[in-house]
């Protein structure tokens, strides 16, 4: 059995320590402020997207890989004969899906994953994969786990601000303006691979993020306990500290990982954003 390679691109949030002790591949890719190209996660992070947001009062920009980007990173890999399962953002959120596996076509050990979500959502996809390659799982037993994870994935969070979404073209102005005046926190939802607008909170963030993680917190009987993650683009520990302190209390999680948000994900959605990521024990 071939050695199998775990990889993803940077849209995938996961924990430092876990990325280190699984040998997860992560690639890094392209963020554009101004007229400079920078590489996510090594030299640009959702703090300077913030600073340069306002002081510029422009927003940073990304683009997905392209099919010689993919072709490198895959001929890479498997140069020493190795298999390669490679995650990627939903394939409804960006281009970088159909042109891994047009990199891929004529590579038989590489397998393009549709993720069907974003951030930490793919991120539990990543790490759950790698765990089970370094229990020597074959390629086709990882495969047939994550086609189960996907119908039972739960990724949600909380926006602080449409400002983000409304430059960057994914919410209409009045909308924007609306819920600044009425004070609205929308929760997005991940659901089938697209992004839609659940429940919209109202009032101030920190008992928004109450609500939010109590009404999580209360689906319980359908939660498997295992891991949730508490992922987020705040600049300071105070909220993400509260819910998963909110999370812990309820005695539901095993783990709780608290994950710093790429800035392929905070380009999208601004400062003070906040979710939780976890397993349902039936499909959503």
């Amino acid at each position: 059995m071939s050695k199998i390679i775990i990889s993803c691109d940077s849209t995938a949030d996961m924990p430092e320590n876990l990325i280190k002790d699984l040998d997860i591949k992560v690639y890094g890719l392209p963020v554009i402020l101004g007229d400079k190209k920078h590489i996510d996660g090594v030299d640009v992070m959702p703090a300077d997207l913030f600073k340069y947001a306002d002081e510029t009062g422009r927003l940073a920009t990304t683009s997905a890989a392209n099919v010689a980007d993919y072709t490198e990173l895959f001929k890479g890999y498997t140069e020493d004969g190795s298999t390669v399962i490679h995650f990627i953002i939903s394939s409804t959120m960006s281009a970088a899906y159909n042109n891994a596996c047009i990199a891929a076509e004529d590579m038989e050990n590489v397998y393009v994953i549709n993720s069907k979500n974003l951030s930490s959502g793919i991120g539990y996809q990543v790490i759950v994969a790698a765990q089970m390659a370094k229990a020597g799982a074959s390629a086709e037993e990882i495969l047939n786990k994550l086609n189960d994870m996907q119908e039972k994935m739960d990724c949600t969070f909380i926006l602080d601000t449409l400002k983000y979404l409304h430059k960057g073209g994914r919410c209409s102005a009045v909308a924007a303006l609306g819920a600044n005046v009425l004070k609205l926190k929308p929760c997005i939802e991940v659901r089938n691979g697209e992004m839609r607008v659940g429940k919209k909170y109202r009032g101030k963030l920190t008992n928004v993020l109450c609500e939010y993680t109590d009404n999580i917190i209360a689906q319980k009987d359908d939660i498997v306990p295992d891991v949730a993650f508490v992922t987020h683009t705040c600049l300071t520990d105070e909220l993400p500290n509260m819910v998963a302190d909110r999370l812990e209390k309820s005695g539901i999680f095993d783990k709780i990982y608290k994950v710093n948000a790429s800035s392929s994900i905070a380009v999208h959605c601004g400062p003070d954003t906040l979710g939780i990521i976890f397993l349902h024990r039936n499909r959503i």
